[in-house]
């Protein structure tokens, strides 16, 4: 006999929650993703990037690097384009691959 399966409840963002979400996300795209995340404290994707770039800019001694860094660059893009559609949506979006380092 198999239990029944687990329903996730539908977090619905507060339209304060919506609209900080929105400003951070389009803020990432423009370039003032590390700034944002700072400031809002939402989400630690952008600090994570830059600890991942560091890493990246490290091991490109090894040429490894350089693919890395343009990965997680087209990452960055990627996932910011995705959580601002999201926000949009009303949905609640947690960026892969992050760091959690604020609780």
């Amino acid at each position: 006999m198999e239990p029944p399966p687990i329903q996730e409840a539908e977090l619905v963002p507060t339209p304060d929650e919506k609209n900080l979400a929105l400003v951070m996300h389009v803020l990432a795209l423009v370039g003032f993703g590390l700034i944002s995340t700072l400031v809002i404290w939402l989400i630690n994707f952008q600090i994570s990037l830059f600890i991942y770039a560091i890493g990246c800019g490290l091991l490109s001694c090894i040429v490894i690097g350089i693919p890395m860094l343009i990965a997680v660059a087209i990452a960055a893009l990627v996932f910011s384009i995705i959580g601002l559609v999201r926000i949009t949506e009303g949905k609640v979006y947690r960026y892969p691959a992050t760091l959690r380092l604020i609780s």
